[in-house]
């Protein structure tokens, strides 16, 4: 299930720290939550689905080492981003 563009223009809007940022720490981790929550949501129908279960696990797994980089930077803007994201850290 792809990211709709709409959704995903407002998650750079959202996360960005200046006006042309798309790719920093902070975007890459919103939009990689977002593609997890779409995901576990497609699990929930499709519980066999184990292609995608794998993909899913890599994607949680880059979005743990931005969050460890972003950690080791800046851990205000980690504890902001966590915050805003309702993740469990």
């Amino acid at each position: 299930m792809a990211t709709l563009k709409a959704t995903k223009q407002e998650l750079i809007k959202a996360f960005a720290e200046h006006e042309k940022d798309t790719g920093s720490c902070s975007v890459q981790v919103a939009l990689l939550t977002n593609r997890i929550n779409n995901l576990t949501e497609h699990f929930k129908t499709h519980k066999k689905d184990f292609n995608s279960r794998v993909g899913l696990l890599r994607l949680v797994s880059q979005r743990k080492r931005l969050l460890e980089y972003l950690k080791r930077e800046d851990i205000e803007k980690y504890r902001e981003l966590v915050k805003k994201l309702n993740l469990k850290k």
